[in-house]
């Protein structure tokens, strides 16, 4: 079962490539397993026993299940992640010609472990909008090239001779990723946007605009002698959207409204549209509630009896640096999912919230990890403090234990990944 479970999210990261493609990719999983699309500018009528999705903003999904009896819809339980992770973002008008040499302007999007991008096989996703009859509503289609069409090469070693010391790298001239060789009496102008027309089968003159990303196209694998780990991109933090969207789908929902969100943008601090930092969560729960007519009274205390699991990654002992760690907070992988903590509450764990999940993973008979960053080391921030701005519910942050975070390439622990799965199963059953 480990195995399929493990192939399957492998082939699942192949398609997810940009948090566009990811929402498709969970799209085509939920559809699947029979649940149906809710569309934001209708009346929603649902029923007892339900299972639905709402896509909001193409880069984010909610999932749902309701309870089989209306009176039960006395609780929400939801489980939050992220579908972002950093990466390089293509600008307008990004051609540039250096010789015979053809190069695209990017910029950084979010925090990468910059030099593991480089001599890597790269390729291109995102969206393209096109003419459309109602200016306000352009046409959207999405586009990934699939094949490896880009690169960012390094500077060899005989002309950077402190290469190994560390060297700061320049995100305007260093990583800059090379697109192919050039005929310098062509003009250079507008190719990015007819290979993307011709990818999507438009004319040039359709395309306006273009939300495009460089993204790492090669696979994920089972690695280490005893197969017991996981490299791949983007684990960070799709590893957490798969197994969220999975055992929601498993799951059979006797009590409330159960809950997978799939946010973007929380590597740039969520503060968009499509991001943990608005109301559209706590909208969208009470557009539910009164779709079963149901007062702001009872949403009120429906928030009081619920429960929410921010799931995204968590710093592992690094087996080259374990003095980065904590040193009584040891992060092994394959030791268990990690409950984090922090007193400065960037992550939204509390006593009780840490109880509620360390009695999930006995009765899910999983081992289970606490995090915390050194006290002279300043940590990153999670979903939990941000959704609860909006959704006051008792949260806790948790996290797969993981070796380089950020790096063009994570590693995670099998068993941790299999166990995640598990424990959301049993808090979704609960």
């Amino acid at each position: 079962m480990e195995n399929m479970v493990v192939a399957d999210f492998l082939e699942f990261l192949e398609g997810a490539t940009t948090p566009y493609q990811t929402v498709l990719e969970c799209e085509k999983r939920l559809v699947k397993a029979g649940f149906v699309r809710l569309n934001m500018e209708e009346s929603w009528s649902m029923t007892p026993k339900g299972r639905y999705y709402v896509i909001p903003y193409d880069s984010i999904i909610i999932a749902f299940t309701v309870a089989n009896e209306m009176h039960n819809l006395d609780r929400i339980k939801v489980i939050a992640s992220h579908n972002d992770s950093p990466c390089f973002k293509i600008k307008s008008n990004p051609e540039m010609l250096d010789g015979n040499i053809l190069k695209l302007n990017t910029e950084v999007y979010g925090g990468p472990i910059l030099n593991t991008w480089m001599d890597r096989t790269l390729s291109i996703a995102g969206k393209v909008g096109l003419r459309s009859e109602d200016i306000f509503k352009p046409i959207v289609k999405y586009v990934d090239m699939k094949k490896t069409i880009v690169t960012i090469p390094n500077i060899a070693i005989h002309m950077n001779r402190k290469v190994n010391e560390g060297i700061e790298l320049n995100k305007q001239v260093d990583l800059l990723p090379v697109l192919g060789l050039w005929d310098k009496e062509k003009d250079k102008s507008g190719f990015l946007i007819q290979l993307i027309s011709d990818a999507v089968g438009v004319q040039p003159s359709e395309v306006l605009d273009f939300d495009l990303y460089l993204y790492l196209a090669e696979k994920g694998a089972v690695i280490g002698v005893d197969e017991g780990l996981i490299s791949a991109p983007r684990l960070d933090n799709l590893a957490m959207v798969y197994t969220s969207i999975e055992a929601l789908m498993k799951s059979n929902n006797k009590s409330g409204i159960q809950m997978a969100v799939c946010f973007n943008n929380e590597e740039i601090g969520s503060t968009t549209i499509e991001g943990a930092d608005s109301s559209l969560l706590s909208i969208i729960i009470q557009r539910i509630m009164a779709a079963f007519n149901r007062s702001t009274e009872q949403y009120y205390r429906m928030l009081n009896n619920s429960f929410m699991i921010s799931a995204d990654a968590a710093h592992g002992t690094h087996p080259n640096a374990p003095q980065k760690g904590d040193p009584t907070n040891e992060v092994r992988l394959n030791e268990g999912i990690t409950i984090k903590s922090s007193a400065k509450k960037s992550y939204a764990t509390d006593c009780e919230s840490a109880a509620v999940f360390l009695q999930l993973c006995e009765r899910a008979e999983i081992k289970v990890q606490r995090f915390a960053n050194r006290s002279d080391m300043i940590g990153g921030m999670t979903l939990g403090p941000v959704v609860s701005k909006y959704l006051p519910i008792r949260t806790v942050d948790v996290g797969l234990p993981m070796w380089a975070m950020h790096s063009a390439r994570e590693v995670i622990g099998l068993k941790d990944f299999v166990d995640s799965l598990k424990v959301f199963e049993t808090f979704y059953n609960s």
